[in-house]
């Protein structure tokens, strides 16, 4: 009797043990998955250049639904990023997604080479101009295929005077390179096969088509 009392006391620890060390090892692996999944979150957080881009795209969102443009898609040029970075963006504003980008030039406010930035409005002063811009009608100028501008705000509100339209020059590379590239008058200028994914798109819409550039 005594020998099978010892026996069962002797289970009774063992599946103690096995228990705890079972509720140990789930508790382990739940830290395991929470932390696993933590990492995972923050490798999926936007950078801000993004998070910027899509605050721009929801203002971009309530501008052209108030003003009847096109509400498919829209221009997005954002001028702090630097010029051998793609900076121009079509952004698709039902899907909420960059659909492609481009390298953009800036205008040189009639400097041979403009160091940072420097922005105006003025006619004959050779800056970009931020602001929001209606795409207007095509035409065909010393660069080629065009694209009239005109300027909606304040701060732009000369484009047309000054003659700043969105075109193409040879100069821009298609790709990112790792120096600057050239600068322009004023107009946002792109590179020839980018010009070319702009075209139908433009020319395909119904509606205005808003292109943007900020800072």
């Amino acid at each position: 009797m005594r020998k099978l009392t010892v026996g069962f006391l002797l289970l009774m620890v063992l599946a103690f043990i096995a228990f705890e060390a079972s509720s140990f090892s789930k508790t382990e692996n739940k830290n395991v998955v929470i932390h696993k999944s933590s990492a995972e979150e923050t490798l999926k957080m936007p950078s801000p250049e993004l998070v910027k881009l899509q605050t721009k795209a929801l203002l971009a969102k309530q501008f052209v639904k108030k003003k009847n443009f096109d509400a498919c898609f829209c221009f997005l040029i954002d001028m702090s990023l630097p010029s051998n970075h793609k900076r121009f963006f079509i952004y698709d504003l039902k899907k909420d997604t960059i659909l492609n980008s481009g390298l953009v030039t800036h205008g040189n406010c009639n400097q041979y080479w403009l160091t940072g930035r420097k922005y105006g409005n003025d006619v004959g002063c050779g800056c970009t101009s931020l602001g929001k811009y209606k795409i207007g009608n095509a035409y065909y100028g010393r660069f080629g295929l065009a694209f009239k501008l005109y300027g909606l705000e304040i701060t732009n509100s000369n484009a047309f005077a000054r003659a700043v339209v969105l075109h193409s020059h040879s100069c821009v590379p298609e790709n990112e390179v790792d120096s600057d590239i050239c600068q322009s008058n004023g107009c946002p200028t792109v590179s020839p096969d980018f010009l070319k994914k702009l075209e139908p798109m433009i020319k395909g819409s119904k509606k205005a088509v808003l292109l943007w550039i900020f800072e």
